[in-house]
């Protein structure tokens, strides 16, 4: 069994977020930092897990963090960050100097279960462990990593060269502008770089994409009007349970669908693109306009198998905490999302950004060899992703 801290004043805490008996023994609530450091210091028991709202008073969540691991005694405790109010930045900042984890509300504790329970495994070892264990996993993965994406990349051109010229041959034939196409891409932890595609569509495919923003797939045709207020709830009974956001009151149900029609329209894709040359169409279906990112790999930009690196307009608009960990894996020629969806119709965006998350928590090597495996069939299908 394990005990937790709740820092903040939200009443209803353990019913808004699962926490029952049968997962948590201990729950103790202050209503602000002060209140929290004290107790701590004077508690015969410590618990597992602080969560505290990054909007608490008294001692802000970052300094009580830093008052927290300046003391061997709480060197153990697991310090999770509710999230109200920060921008993608500041979560990845608070991670970069060493909270254990941004949590944006809401969330149910059983489906972060796992993750808390290697936090306290982790948590549980020394300094010197936990530095020992870090730096050899990651070292040994990115050497590993980046060793076979050269030799694979080096030995793929090789292979590939006819069908490289022939490539050349026929965009040069059917329509003029350049070979290859360069767009800015961000990929590992933000970074941005240059990523090259064989080009595929007439010149000048950008400036006519607000033209044709009506067939993006990830856009209902119908827009979406969401009340301010919930159509579901009444004035004596409550729908869902009661959130805090922005300092206002807001039922559950009603903050997800507004927040899913913020969201929409984030990706783009279009179906049938009449900006699409005819040796373009080939290309795309067969994945040879891929084959330039070989390049790429070799300059370190991305890996084999990653999350696809995203266009700017698009990473510009996932503010949403939940897609900071998606940026956190390799960036890749292919990955999860293409293998299990690739000829399998629409996707919507809520299913990518689960399949890149699930990248992010689950990429290793071998991991990796299993999704290229996967990936020689799906080419087979002409579903463009």
């Amino acid at each position: 069994m394990r005990s937790i801290l709740y820092i903040g004043n939200n009443e209803n805490f353990k019913s808004d977020y699962g926490f029952n008996s049968n997962l948590i023994d201990k729950i103790e609530q202050k209503n602000n930092g002060l209140l929290a450091y004290d107790f701590l210091h004077k508690a015969t028991y410590l618990p597992h897990i602080v969560f505290c709202e990054n909007t608490t008073s008294g001692i802000e969540a970052s300094q009580l963090f830093k008052l927290l691991r300046s003391n061997k005694k709480f060197d153990h405790i697991v310090f999770i960050l509710l999230n109200g109010k920060l921008t993608k930045k500041e979560a990845i900042n608070f991670i970069k100097n060493g909270i254990d984890e941004v949590i944006e509300k809401p969330f149910k504790l059983k489906t972060l279960s796992p993750r808390l329970e290697f936090l306290i495994s982790y948590r549980s070892l020394s300094k010197k462990e936990r530095r020992s264990s870090r730096i050899k996993s990651a070292y040994k993965l990115g050497v590993v990593k980046r060793v076979f994406d050269i030799i694979v990349a080096i030995v793929a051109l090789v292979l590939i060269s006819p069908v490289l010229l022939l490539t050349i041959i026929a965009i040069k034939i059917e329509s003029k502008g350049p070979l290859f196409y360069a767009s800015k891409r961000v990929g590992t932890g933000y970074q941005i770089f240059n990523f090259y595609k064989f080009r595929s569509m007439h010149i000048n495919a950008d400036e006519k994409l607000k033209d044709i923003k009506n067939l993006n797939q990830y856009v209902s045709n119908e827009p979406q009007k969401i009340d301010k207020e919930c159509p579901d709830c009444s004035l004596t009974q409550l729908c869902s349970p009661i959130l805090f956001v922005d300092g206002k009151k807001i039922c559950e149900n009603h903050y997800l669908r507004l927040k899913k029609v913020e969201d929409e329209g984030t990706f783009i894709k279009i179906s049938d693109d009449p900006r699409v040359t005819n040796v373009g169409k080939f290309i795309r279906n067969t994945s040879i306009d891929e084959l330039p990112q070989l390049i790429n790999v070799l300059k370190g930009d991305m890996s084999i198998v990653g999350n696809r690196p995203l266009p700017l307009y698009e990473a510009e608009l996932l503010t949403s905490d939940n897609w900071a960990e998606r940026f956190m894996a390799p960036a890749g020629i292919t990955g999860l999302w293409q293998v299990e969806k690739r000829g399998g119709g629409e996707m919507s965006e809520e299913e990518r950004k689960l399949l890149d998350n699930k990248y992010a928590k689950q990429h290793s090597f071998f991991y990796d060899i299993k999704l290229i495996l996967k990936t020689i069939p799906a080419l087979l299908q002409s579903e463009n992703v």
